[in-house]
């Protein structure tokens, strides 16, 4: 049980940044579901984000959804944020999670060299990445070219104009997790000479043009939200920066670029991320950038993210405390939201007892 005894009233009180406003400091955290055939969100797909919506979620960021480029997607169920028939289905889920009185945000996505040859739905085409290396090293396709480069940058522009005439409330671009923007952070797989590679701030060379083309697109009050993260998919133990001081010098760029508020990234929101500091990677981001920020990592439940095992709900308090604290700004949930549409009334109304613990048969459905 959760037994939460601190009051939850933090987590309840309105956010208000430069572009952006939200009733409540909680975040759906973006989930791949894969249940949007041919790319295409549904009638169900939007029920599911309406129900979140109803049920008091400040702000959704949707699943990962593919920019407009053969290889973005891995799977021939993932959405995608292109075509007229998926963008009809966007449009129809802004319109009912509006219509329930929530917000909601994109997350434009790209897999880069996580993807394996013959993957749905473009079985031709190859994977891409800086230099054509999977996170483990392995030489898989030859490096992007500059020229293929800059189109990306352009397909992530696309994207983002699409999302501000469909009447989304910004976008989230993914750069975490080990997937094609983060691909260039690392140094593993980005071994470019060009002005895409280099030292750690050369490395966000290409992230920086993504977050420029994408703010000249939908001009200088839409919120844009940037997704990173130090750990890869395959290797948990990975940073990009091993300081304080190399975490600033790469979120610089990024603040200058145009990023409006950081999500960052973490499996367990109560680690410390630099030695000599309580301070979560999202503590330290605020406190480096002075831009708001997104916490995230196995909120309510006793299991990290990634193992997708059975969780047990926990206590929220240790988070409460951080954001009473302003330790961050909003909270995303992913897991605990995924399981049960109705995780913020109950937190809000005292009802911790009734959070339900996660099961991983929640994968298979859209609850």
């Amino acid at each position: 049980m959760s037994h939460t005894n601190r009051s939850t009233k933090p987590l309840f009180e309105t956010f208000t940044s430069e572009n952006l406003q939200v009733s409540n400091r909680t975040v759906m955290a973006p989930m791949t579901r894969g249940f949007s055939p041919g790319g295409v969100p549904g009638e169900d797909v939007a029920a599911y984000y309406r129900r979140r919506a109803e049920n008091g979620v400040g702000l959704i960021v949707t699943e990962g959804t593919g920019i407009n480029h053969p290889a973005s997607v891995s799977g021939a169920n993932i959405p995608v944020f292109h075509g007229e028939e998926s963008l009809n289905g966007w449009a129809n889920v802004v319109k009912q999670v509006h219509e329930a009185g929530g917000k909601i945000v994109p997350q434009l996505w790209h897999v880069g060299m996580t993807r394996k040859k013959g993957d749905l739905p473009n079985e031709e085409a190859l994977p891409v990445g800086p230099s054509g290396l999977s996170l483990n090293g392995e030489q898989i396709t030859e490096p992007m070219t500059e020229e293929e480069v800059v189109g990306l940058v352009e397909a992530y522009a696309q994207a983002a104009a699409d999302a501000k005439r469909l009447g989304f409330d910004g976008i989230e671009i993914h750069g975490a997790h080990g997937y094609l923007i983060d691909q260039f952070f690392w140094k593993n797989t980005n071994k470019r000479t060009d002005r895409y590679g280099g030292d750690l701030v050369g490395r966000t060379q290409f992230a920086v043009e993504v977050v420029e083309a994408c703010r000249r697109e939908v001009g200088p009050d839409f919120p844009i939200i940037f997704r990173f993260s130090q750990w890869k998919m395959n290797d948990f133990k990975a940073k990009l920066a091993e300081t304080p001081d190399e975490l600033e010098s790469f979120l610089s760029p990024l603040v200058e670029a145009g990023v409006d508020i950081f999500h960052c990234s973490t499996r367990r929101f109560w680690e410390a991320e630099f030695e000599g500091s309580e301070l979560n990677l999202a503590g330290w981001t605020k406190k480096l950038t002075g831009k708001p920020v997104i916490s995230v990592g196995s909120v309510g439940l006793d299991g990290e993210f990634t193992s997708f095992s059975e969780a047990n709900t926990t206590s929220l308090d240790g988070l409460i405390e951080k954001l009473d604290q302003e330790e961050f700004d909003l909270v995303a949930i992913g897991r605990s939201l995924l399981m049960d549409p109705e995780w913020v009334r109950k937190v809000r109304d005292g009802r911790a007892d009734d959070l339900l613990p996660f099961d991983k048969e929640a994968l298979q459905k859209l609850y």
